[in-house]
């Protein structure tokens, strides 16, 4: 655990985090159990190992926007960069993973029914001593879905794809990507992040910090679920655009997320017994 934590990084830059140092663990303990079931081990090594604490291998603390916060971020991003602003939008306006995005192809993309085929993910693997490698495979869940688009979001896309088919026609045929770079690449998922930082930092400076509270590119999936509950949409209809397992999944991560949803569901409750 310390080794890990120490020097455990793939590509030799430094040591793992305590919370993926606990993953380890966690698979390596089961490994390691069925071993001594099955008689190959007389006891568990990692029984006498010390891995990271729960709370040290806390997840970072997600944030979410409000609805003013994010339309006013997504007003300035387009007028300062439409380009990527399309990606922010994406990724609000429907709650996929950044991964899921940035392999969406335009085959996936049905403008005129108004949703996308969520189908695939690209990733970054890391091989020690040979740098890093972008991989597409399967969605985090191993499953497929669709995620029904608002009328806006169509609208956008279809400005969106008739920009980049005037720039090449490469760039809008079914197999390109519909967020990929304009030689026709995958974005790098790491470097789509930051840049989403930075620009939160410029629209800060340029529309006040007061009126934009700091969040992470993922935190805009954090952004799409909450508002949703909020305006009381069922759990599981946000369950499944957000591709979770189980509706039972997004209640636990988002039920403490959106601050106003507790004070709303106080305020109904004397109504229902007008009623």
């Amino acid at each position: 655990m310390r080794t890990l934590e120490a020097s455990g990084r793939a590509d030799g830059q430094g040591g793992l985090s305590p919370r993926t140092v606990r993953y380890v663990f966690t698979f390596l303990r089961s490994a390691l159990g069925d071993a001594v079931k099955h008689g190959q081990l007389a006891v568990n090594p990692t029984d006498r190992s010390t891995p990271p604490s729960p709370s040290q291998a806390r997840p970072p603390e997600m944030h979410a926007w409000t609805a003013p916060e994010l339309a006013r971020f997504l007003r300035w991003a387009d007028e300062h960069d439409s380009d990527v602003a399309m990606g922010w939008r994406l990724l609000a306006f429907t709650g996929i993973r950044r991964g899921e995005a940035l392999a969406l192809r335009w085959r996936d993309v049905d403008l005129d029914a108004g949703r996308i085929a969520v189908r695939r993910s690209v990733g970054v693997v890391k091989d020690k001593g040979k740098g890093e490698r972008l991989v597409e495979g399967a969605t985090k869940t191993g499953q497929s879905r669709v995620v029904e688009l608002d009328a806006g979001t169509v609208a956008v896309l279809r400005a969106y794809r008739a920009v980049r088919g005037s720039l090449a026609l490469d760039l809008v045929r079914d197999t390109a990507l519909v967020l990929g770079t304009l030689d026709g690449s995958h974005r790098h998922p790491e470097r789509f992040s930051r840049q989403f930082v930075a620009h939160v930092v410029q629209a800060r400076r340029a529309l006040g910090e007061e009126l934009l509270p700091v969040i992470r590119l993922h935190d805009l999936r954090h952004t799409h679920a909450p508002l949703l509950l909020a305006a009381g949409e069922p759990v599981k209809v946000v369950s499944e655009r957000l591709g979770h397992a189980n509706a039972t999944i997004t209640l636990t991560v988002y039920q403490h997320v959106h601050p106003g949803m507790g004070r709303q569901a106080a305020d109904r409750f004397p109504a229902l017994l007008d009623g």
